[in-house]
């Protein structure tokens, strides 16, 4: 449950999008390689207190930057909440720390659209059939599906 009261969203990832997809994405991060924005999330794990590492897609929209659950309250979600928004993104030997802030759903809906434009073809399939084209009652109608975070540089 949540502090509202609902459930928890959340889609675990499959076999081939754990031990393959998600482990190639990660490899190519670490070497240095974003790919369409990838970086490896690094965040204390809120019950063993080891950092644990995610990959994670950055969303830049105007002068901000984000980070966006597709596929709902996940354990990276909860980490960062547990952590006070106290995180670190990777790429190759690149580490950036930063504080993450959640937003309200009333302000996720234009972070989403723009995440949806630029990777439905990858997460698509966690948004019920809601694209980057949608109303924004539509997208409004999803978004406390989807946590998502402001960053900002620490």
């Amino acid at each position: 449950m949540t502090e509202t009261g609902g459930t928890r969203h959340y889609r675990k990832p499959g076999w081939f999008t754990t031990h393959v997809f998600n482990e190639a994405v990660a490899g190519m991060t670490r070497l240095g390689i974003s790919v369409w924005g990838s970086r490896v999330l690094e965040v204390r794990g809120r019950v063993s207190g080891e950092p644990r590492r995610t990959p994670v897609n950055l969303l830049t929209l105007g002068d901000a930057e984000y980070l966006v659950s597709a596929r709902g309250e996940g354990q990276w979600v909860r980490n960062v909440r547990a952590a006070d928004g106290r995180l670190d993104l990777l790429v190759g030997k690149r580490r950036t720390p930063y504080v993450a802030t959640e937003l309200s759903d009333e302000e996720k809906v234009p972070v989403l659209r723009a995440y949806l434009r630029r990777w439905k073809a990858e997460v698509g399939v966690f948004f019920d059939g809601v694209g980057p084209d949608a109303s924004d009652e539509a997208i409004a109608a999803i978004a406390h599906r989807h946590p998502v975070f402001v960053l900002t540089e620490r």
